[in-house]
């Protein structure tokens, strides 16, 4: 017999809220869903859009993939109440989560809220408070996309003086037994990095089959047309708008990157080259984090590769490593050290915002400029250009942390506030002291001269810190080393930087530094570097 068609004005039982980053059919709450008593509750808001100066791409991809599967949900008959963000702001239903949620739980008069847990801290706090607010009860469910629960996590970094990825992955590895054999791990190691930092070398990385691109629908165009309209004037360019916005089109962007990519992503997975932004990259951090993907049918087609002879062990396990691994570390930092680790600011940076550039791309610094030029155009840098060119310029510029994150969150796709703060304020400008990584990642312009083709041609030489040719990088690479050198003398894994610094001739470092604070003058007030 034909189940009732559900009344979408009936009061529901449940109000499930699902929120941009959670388009899971497989979530709990959803799982659970009565289609004749309970609800689903979304909303596009202003506020969500504009927290942070988002880039173009950034909003129209997730207000796409709500929409998509909004209607994913409505041919199941599910009922959505769902509020589309209007052309005008002035049509507004409210500027954010709280003031559109308040109006549909008075109207809907729900039994009860149920939620998964939020990827954002500001986020479930606001819920809570809105639930308070309506007196109806907020239900939180742990969030069953990620292969390890919060609880896990801190029972493992329980009484560790220091949280250290490689063995919380291991523990992961044997946990999901993945790539082991009788508890041994294949290929007779656990970690493989040693094996993925090469470099193209002059002849350059040859041909590679690009990611499979994705054609807006008539729903994708829709948004794509009222955020160009709408949001006209934040960063970036809706002219390359290709990510995949359902579940069909992110389990396609897997198979392309495991079919022509994943063979050598490990060995190359460091490396970057001009006018090539994704070389041997996923790209399936967007679809992930939206939840379009679920990890483990990520890790299950790299080891289906590996054991069919298709990939070998270094370049699997590396990939698996960042699913696995880094994701689900990082998460649990976010959710074991918030809400104050938001506010850290071990360097003591003053509240230097990222420079110009970091919005247009427009520096004689070739690195730059062209890890800009895929931001802008993709919403997207792979993730030594995130921490080892635009990441490693802020920190050794002196940026403040948090100003990097919010910059961090606003101009890529795939932000969610779980996973960039601790990758931004953490790894990467060494905001927590120590929390994710045990050392600050430093360097001059020479490693990205290795790593890259960036610095042919390029009017500035890595190699030199001082005088008018000297590469930014290298200037305030010095200049960095001598402001925290008295913090750095504890951290034993920064004694062969502190030794160099200590050889360098008193006159020239006083040169550089000098250099170095005319550098930053220069930024200060937007010209050109």
């Amino acid at each position: 017999m034909a189940s009732r068609k559900p009344d979408p004005e009936q009061r529901p039982r449940n109000l499930v809220l699902v929120l941009g980053d959670q388009l899971d059919h497989r979530a709990t709450p959803l799982r659970e869903l009565d289609s004749e008593r309970d609800a689903v509750w979304m909303a596009e808001v202003h506020q969500e859009a504009t927290h942070v100066w988002c880039h173009k791409l950034r909003i129209a991809g997730f207000f796409a993939a709500m929409r998509h599967f909004r209607d994913e949900l409505r041919a199941k008959g599910v009922t959505v109440h769902y509020t589309e963000l209007p052309e005008r702001k002035s049509d507004d239903r409210g500027e954010d989560f709280a003031t559109v949620l308040r109006k549909d739980v008075k109207r809907l008069d729900p039994e009860k809220l149920v939620v998964t847990r939020p990827g954002d801290w500001r986020v479930l706090e606001s819920l809570g408070q809105q639930a308070l607010e309506s007196d109806v009860e907020l239900e939180v469910l742990e969030d069953v996309h990620f292969l390890s629960d919060l609880g896990a996590f801190e029972s493992w970094a329980q009484g560790r003086k220091e949280l250290v990825l490689e063995s919380f992955y291991r523990m992961l590895r044997k946990r999901h037994d993945v790539l082991l054999t009788d508890d041994e791990p294949q290929g007779g190691r656990w970690n493989f990095d040693e094996d993925n930092r090469k470099s193209f070398g002059k002849q350059g990385p040859g041909e590679i089959k690009a990611p499979r691109r994705f054609r807006p629908d008539d729903v994708t165009k829709q948004v794509v047309e009222l955020v160009e309209r709408r949001f006209g004037d934040h960063p970036g360019s809706l002219e390359h708008f290709d990510l995949p916005v359902n579940r069909k089109e992110a389990r396609a962007a897997l198979r392309d990157f495991v079919a022509h990519r994943l063979a050598k992503f490990g060995p190359y997975e460091d490396a970057m080259w001009t006018d090539r932004d994704f070389l041997y990259h996923s790209r399936l951090s967007f679809p992930l984090n939206l939840k379009l993907l679920d990890p483990r049918e990520c890790i299950e087609a790299a080891v289906e590769a590996y054991e069919a002879g298709d990939a070998p062990i270094h370049s699997v396990e590396g990939f698996v490593r960042q699913i696995l691994g880094w994701r689900e570390f990082i998460r649990g930092v976010y959710w074991s050290q918030m809400p104050r680790y938001g506010e850290r600011n071990a360097l003591g940076c003053d509240d230097r915002d990222v420079p110009s550039f970091y919005w247009d791309g427009e520096t004689d610094m070739n690195c730059i400029a062209h890890a800009m030029k895929a931001v802008i155009q993709h919403g997207y840098a792979h993730h030594i250009q995130r921490l080892m060119v635009l990441g490693l310029f802020a920190q050794l510029l002196g940026v403040h942390p948090g100003r990097f994150h919010a910059w961090h969150m606003a101009m890529y796709v795939d932000a969610i506030d779980w996973v960039s703060l601790p990758n931004a304020l953490g790894m990467s400008q060494w905001g927590d002291g120590g929390v994710v990584g045990t050392k600050p990642y430093c360097a001059t312009g020479n490693y990205v001269d290795r790593m890259s083709n960036y610095c042919k041609g390029c009017r500035y030489d890595p190699k030199q810190a001082d005088g008018e040719e000297a590469c930014p990088f290298t200037t305030l690479y010095w200049d960095f080393l001598a402001r925290h050198e008295d913090r750095f003398r504890a951290n034993h894994r920064m004694g062969f930087q502190l030794r160099n610094l200590d050889k360098k001739d008193p006159k020239l470092l006083k040169s550089i530094r000098n250099r170095a604070r005319a550098l930053k003058a220069r930024v200060t007030r937007g010209e050109r570097i």
